[in-house]
Formats: C-alpha cells, sequence, structure tokens
C-alpha cells in the first residue's frame, strides 16, 4: 500500500502539519531539529514519497516542461534537439514531455492542452527546420520558446541557428585553403537557410578582398539530385571550391565530379552545411561541412524558458553554426 503523510506523522510522532513542512521545507516553519530528525528518518524508512500531482495543484506549476515538434524525433540529425532539451532540463531538475505530432493540426492541440492540464512550466515550439511558423493560439496561455523557427510577428522569444555565421564560416575555411574561385550552389526553397547562407559566402569573399562573382552562385534542388544535376556548369565556371547548401548536394556533386574524373579535394575541393552524420562522415573523402547546433539549438531552448538566458520577447537568439573540417578541403 501508498505509504501516505499521515503513516509518516504516526511513525514519527508529530502532526501531519508538521510533516507537510518538513517535506515542503516551508519557509519561517518552528520545528525542533528532533522533530525534524524523526520526521526524515521516517520518510526513509517507510519509503514515503511526496504527492507531485497534488504538489502541482497547489502552487499552481509542475516540474515538466513541454516540448511539441512537428517532426524532429524521426528525422535523424533533427531529433538531437530533444537530446538537448532533455538534457538542460534534467540539469535543473525538470523532466521534458514530448509531442511528435508529424504536422497534425489536430494532434498538436491535443498534446499542447495536456501539457497545460499538467501545468508544464512552459513549452518549446519545435520544427525540423529553421522556418517562420503561424503560432498555435493555445501557446499563447503559458510561456513558450520557439526552438529552430520564428514568428514573424516577433511575438514569441525564439532560438535558431545563425545561417549567416554558418555561411561565412564554410567559405572561409575554403578562402584559409588558397581558393578564391569559390561557387555556392545554394537551394531553390525558399527559407532563412537560402538567405542567410548566401549572405555569409558574400560576407567572407569581401572581408578576405576576393571577388564577389555571381556567376559562380547556383541553384539547385536541396537534394542528391540536385547536387549531380548542377555539376556540369559549376565545373564550367572555373571554381576550384564549392560551398554546398547542404551535405545531399555535396553527396550529388562528389558524384558528377567523379564522373568527370576529379578528384577531392586535389582538383576540386567541397564543404557541405548540416553536418548529418549518415552523409558527411561516410563519403570518400569525408566531406567537411558546418553543423546545425541542433543539441545547442534544443538545450538553449529550456534555459531561455527557465529565464537562465534572457532575449526580450519576440528577439531571435542566434546560436553558432560550427565548422567540421574532414578531408575534403
Amino acid at each position: 500500500m501508498t505509504t501516505t503523510m499521515r503513516d509518516v506523522a504516526k511513525a514519527a510522532g508529530v502532526s501531519v502539519a508538521t510533516v507537510s513542512h518538513v517535506v515542503n521545507d516551508k519557509p519561517g516553519a518552528r520545528i525542533g531539529d528532533d522533530a525534524r530528525r524523526r520526521v526524515q528518518e521516517a520518510i526513509v524508512a517507510l519509503g514515503y514519497r511526496p504527492n507531485a500531482l497534488a504538489k502541482t495543484l497547489s502552487e499552481g506549476t509542475s516540474r515538466f516542461i513541454g516540448l511539441v515538434a512537428d517532426a524532429i524525433a524521426t528525422t535523424p540529425f533533427a531529433g538531437q534537439i530533444i537530446h538537448g532539451a532533455q538534457d538542460e532540463a534534467w540539469r535543473h531538475g525538470f523532466v521534458l514531455l514530448v509531442a511528435n505530432t508529424e504536422g497534425n493540426a489536430a494532434a498538436e492541440s491535443d498534446a499542447i492542452a495536456m501539457m497545460l492540464e499538467h501545468q508544464v512550466r512552459g513549452i518549446l515550439y519545435s520544427t525540423w527546420y529553421h522556418r517562420e511558423i503561424e503560432v498555435p493560439p493555445p501557446l499563447q496561455h503559458t510561456e513558450t520558446v520557439l526552438v529552430n523557427c520564428f514568428a514573424g510577428d516577433g511575438a514569441f522569444p525564439a532560438v535558431v541557428p545563425d545561417e549567416e555565421q554558418g555561411g561565412r564560416t564554410a567559405t572561409e575555411e575554403l578562402l584559409a585553403a588558397g581558393h578564391r574561385r569559390i561557387a555556392f550552389v545554394n537551394t531553390t526553397s525558399p527559407s532563412p537557410a537560402r538567405v542567410g547562407r548566401l549572405a555569409g559566402y558574400r560576407a567572407a569573399l569581401i572581408a578576405a578582398g576576393a571577388d564577389v562573382d555571381d556567376s559562380l552562385v547556383f541553384e539547385a534542388a536541396p537534394e542528391q539530385e540536385g547536387g549531380y544535376n548542377v555539376t556540369e556548369a559549376v565545373v564550367s565556371s572555373g571554381a576550384t571550391a564549392v560551398f554546398c547548401h547542404n551535405d545531399r548536394v555535396a553527396m550529388g556533386l562528389y558524384d558528377g565530379l567523379r564522373e568527370r574524373g576529379l578528384r577531392i579535394p586535389g582538383d576540386v575541393a567541397v564543404i557541405g552545411f548540416d553536418n548529418q552524420d549518415v552523409i558527411a562522415a561516410h563519403l570518400r573523402p569525408p566531406l567537411s561541412t558546418v553543423a546545425l547546433p541542433h543539441y545547442e539549438l534544443g538545450a538553449a531552448g529550456v534555459r531561455t524558458l527557465l529565464g537562465l538566458e534572457s532575449p526580450s520577447s519576440g528577439a531571435r537568439q542566434l546560436v553558432a553554426c560550427p565548422s567540421i573540417p574532414r578531408e575534403s578541403v
């Protein structure tokens, strides 16, 4: 049978109120050292555990943090958002409640309602790729931090990758290897990544005193076939190095370069973006890339929610995208 506070009080020879004060460490409670010791010994001896639900109801909040995601739990590298948020929540004494909705609006609404019923400390709302979103109306009723996404009207704090810095870092790595004619294969899909990585590419060239040549900027579908199909145009441009929008594009470019008898990095250096480990680390040669900081996005989201980091409402907190050097540069 479950041990109750009354059982502890009887074993310790004190009132139920005294046990409650000890268990909840109530400030200002006048309890003698001997009575406190007897209560603590009875708790251990009887294996008493406080009723977390009752405490939640009395305090109006719980030790839970909610995370509602559209698909990151089933996306190999973006699942690190959950890992980072979970580790950071544990570090501060909270448990993460995760709902993966697969973009189902009804499931998303039900998940948020359930979390609000459990009086979570707040909710992280995350998407598997960086984009602008319409924030679900129920999130107006609790503290919310957006992770890997942002609201167009700036109504919610958001933690997002620094796409421009990532593009600059990738280009700087190619410049540091001695390249000056550097192509950039951008995505055809409108997104913050498309805009930010191009801006970073151009900024790095300007800072290095290299020519910004728009004829070296190409567009391709953000997948392996896109990288393969753009190979002829890249080779014809005379570029000695290529910055690819993502690792899948780089994988397709690898195939296209090999078919033309070109060596990586001897003839053409290649760098990707995302650090999708199932691709980047297993290409031959292993692909130099820039990582999307999914783990840190999740951790920073929790810190922001708990007030340990303080972007103002609507501010976007940028998380750096680190370089992952391998053998393709």
